[in-house]
């Protein structure tokens, strides 16, 4: 397990060395950066003052220097103006769109991005399973039914639309607003139980909006793998021996039913990530989709660069969990080489 767990992170470095030299490179593909097309814009207006600083900004973060050599002083491995100062060194650079550093621009955002990620996939499970379970032991019953109403419902919802009927709705009906992750009263104050109150309620809307098409998803799959261990022989084998439903529902068909949606834990926290860009602006959450949308936009490199990073480290950590758990779950998966 040790040496297994030691090769993985070798191989989760490489890749993210990898990834990053592929998300500078494809940040840099479009023609110009922000401070290029502030520059010509300051120049056409005949700023030369603001020129002049925008010029001194290019020079004070190496954009003035190869490609190849803006790439690794921006991972800290070759001396730039200000030394050996990059994403090793936790300098995750400056925002030109913003005027802030990186570091102030999503620091806040990215503990908002993983509190509502987590709470998302625990909803999906939480809801997801028992429903699919309850959905293939009782096949073509009305509770089987209605759950292929939700799923189909849930998936041909868009997740934006239905957080505009929610914003809509409970204001009208109830008068709660639900934008935000928190009362604006709060936003400023330290951490406090009626803080984490007032989050835990502006939670529940972004939840279940996010969490909807993959609770959907998830039914319709379970089911669909259950029925399917259901019908196997050892499963007709383990009932024919006297064990009893649950039992022998739980301990084998459920576990085997359960490897697809493991194996995919990787792939799930920055396809929330990417795919709640809509939603987050809808319902106003801090998090850094709409950041990083911003950042594209206007071609703030570092921004978008460190945001893009960020969803990487997620996708390899969710795979290394993945495949642990996988291991765990499935008895026929063992850690080591083929000898």
């Amino acid at each position: 397990m040790a040496m297994y767990i030691l090769r993985r992170f070798v191989t989760m470095l490489l890749t993210l060395v990898a990834i990053s030299a592929l998300v500078f490179l494809i940040i840099k593909l479009p023609p110009g950066d922000f401070l290029t097309n502030q520059i010509a814009e300051l120049r056409s207006q005949g700023d030369p003052a603001a020129a002049a600083k925008a010029e001194f900004l290019r020079a004070q973060y190496g954009l003035d220097r190869p490609v190849w050599e803006q790439y690794l002083i921006w991972l800290g491995v070759w001396s730039g103006p200000n030394g050996f100062s990059g994403l090793l060194q936790g300098d995750w650079g400056w925002s030109f769109e913003f005027q802030r550093p990186v570091n102030d621009v999503v620091g806040g955002a990215l503990g908002l991005t993983l509190l509502v990620n987590v709470v998302v996939v625990i909803f999906v499970h939480v809801v997801a399973i028992p429903i699919a379970i309850y959905s293939a032991t009782r096949q073509y019953s009305w509770g089987d039914y209605a759950a292929t109403l939700l799923g189909y419902l849930g998936l041909a919802t868009p997740n934006f639309l239905l957080a505009l009927i929610l914003l809509f709705y409970l204001n009208r009906w109830f008068g709660i607003s639900i934008g935000g992750m928190m009362d604006q009263k709060f936003a400023q104050e330290p951490m406090s139980m009626a803080k984490a109150s007032s989050i835990a309620s502006h939670l529940i809307a972004p939840v279940i909006v996010i969490g909807l098409s993959g609770t959907a998803a998830m039914i319709r799959r379970m089911r669909a793998n259950l029925l399917d261990e259901l019908q196997k022989q050892y499963t007709v084998t383990a009932r024919a021996k006297g064990m009893k439903p649950m039992p022998a529902l739980l301990k084998y068909p459920f576990r085997m039913a359960l490897n697809p949606f493991v194996a995919d834990i990787g792939n799930l926290l920055p396809h929330l990530i990417s795919g709640s860009v809509l939603v987050s602006l809808v319902l106003s959450l801090p998090t850094v989709g709409p950041v990083l949308l911003q950042a594209l936009k206007q071609q703030d490199q570092f921004l978008a660069g460190f945001i893009l990073m960020f969803v990487a480290v997620l996708t390899v950590i969710g795979m290394l969990i993945s495949d642990l758990l996988l291991a765990t779950l499935d008895p026929r998966i063992r850690f080591g080489r083929r000898g």
